[in-house]
């Protein structure tokens, strides 16, 4: 396989701050020798996750075998997972803002048509189901865990118990009509051709104020990995996760 030098869109604080996860757990679990070290196996993870480089790719530029690319991706993750806030830490931050935007996003598999649980209805294809939630200026502040395709944003926000966590903090929340009916602190555009002036007013400003978390969709979708995961949907909320951890120190 030829080899050849390349880039990756990110800032020299996001190596250098999974290169200081990374060296701590080889102190935590006692590590002697590596084929890569730590700072290179940054490298490495951080390649697979924005630039969605596959084992072999990897495997040929770092001149190691495809089972240690496995393991050294797999412990990367799994070192930035243990650093995710769950939804009750996220919410400590939460409570310090003057209301949140919350969305869902399908994240594309590999999948074949008989796995009827994974497909979307709504984007015609099979996925994953994650919820986000942002800050009003569009910072990304915690994702859920990934259910299947099929599942739909409102039934996946009340099973993630989002919509409880906002309504105790009593904290308001903006989403599009997928959310029609959560209720609480949940504003949604209204329905119907035939509104009331003032209804139509939040109609016109609801897109501009709800269009930021759109935005951080987009920007989660710039590492290229969760454009099209083929991995183990178990694997994949340890994906969204670790993203989430990265998003910080590369913004």
């Amino acid at each position: 396989m030829l080899v050849y030098p390349s880039s990756i869109d990110l800032s020299s604080r996001t190596l250098r701050f999974l290169t200081g996860q990374l060296t701590a757990r080889r102190q935590e679990i006692g590590t002697r020798w590596r084929r890569l070290p730590a700072a290179r196996q940054a490298l490495l993870a951080l390649a697979h996750l924005r630039c969605g480089d596959t084992y072999a790719q990897l495997a040929a530029g770092f001149g190691i075998g495809i089972a240690t690319v496995y393991r050294y991706i797999r412990e990367a993750v799994e070192a930035l997972t243990a650093l995710a806030p769950s939804l009750a830490e996220a919410m400590k931050t939460i409570r310090t803002k003057a209301f949140v935007i919350l969305d869902g996003t399908l994240l594309p598999i590999a999948r074949i048509a008989a796995d009827t649980p994974y497909y979307s209805g709504k984007h015609k294809r099979h996925g994953m189901n994650v919820q986000v939630l942002t800050d009003p200026f569009g910072r990304l502040l915690w994702t859920s865990p990934a259910l299947p395709g099929a599942t739909h944003d409102l039934t996946a926000a009340r099973q993630h118990g989002i919509i409880e966590a906002l309504a105790d903090a009593g904290l308001k929340c903006w989403a599009d009509k997928a959310y029609q009916g959560a209720g609480g602190p949940v504003r949604v555009p209204f329905r119907g051709s035939r509104l009331k002036r003032w209804k139509r007013r939040h109609n016109t400003t609801h897109p501009k104020i709800r269009c930021l978390g759109e935005r951080t969709i987009a920007t989660l979708k710039g590492w290229r990995l969760p454009r099209k995961l083929r991995s183990s949907t178990n694997r994949i909320t340890n994906v969204v996760k670790a993203v989430l951890v990265l998003h910080h120190p590369s913004a």
